[in-house]
């Protein structure tokens, strides 16, 4: 009796302990546009050994991308309160969008950079989109199960 009394005590002290997590991703403060670009910034002159009028270049481009980027998110987070979903020939559209915006982007990046630069820059790029692609297939996306049901 005492043993079985031990091992149910055991099991649910373990259960408890086990659903005690991380708390989501959504609980974290979001860092400013300026700390944004000035790590991304910082980030990429230690990667790519930037000069100072490269590292202005850059932190020019990044200042635009993080705007746009910001833009966009506002913009889908008014129609999702609003309820609205994009139709299809939208949802087509965004994703053009987005794909322009990338190429514009990358000849940004290619008139900044050295080839040496562009060339680990772009590899650098791939690794991270990557192991980015790895964790969403493990699934692990920053929100917990919990969530997602609410």
């Amino acid at each position: 009796m005492k043993k079985v009394f031990l091992a149910v005590a055991l099991v649910l002290g373990l259960t408890t302990f086990a659903q005690e997590g991380k708390p989501a991703r959504g609980e974290r403060e979001q860092l400013t546009t300026e700390q944004q670009v000035a790590l991304q910034t910082k980030k990429m002159k230690l990667e790519l050994d930037l000069n100072d009028k490269q590292t202005a270049d850059v932190k020019k481009i990044v200042e635009k991308q993080v705007a746009q980027r910001e833009a966009k998110l506002a913009e889908m987070q008014a129609k999702k309160a609003k309820g609205e979903k994009p139709t299809k020939d939208e949802r087509f559209k965004m994703k053009n969008e987005m794909l322009d915006a990338q190429i514009a982007h990358k000849a940004e990046m290619k008139k900044v950079l050295t080839a040496e630069q562009y060339t680990k820059w772009d590899a650098n790029k791939s690794a991270r989109k990557e192991g980015f692609s790895k964790r969403m297939k493990k699934g692990k996306r920053g929100m917990q199960k919990e969530d997602i049901q609410k």
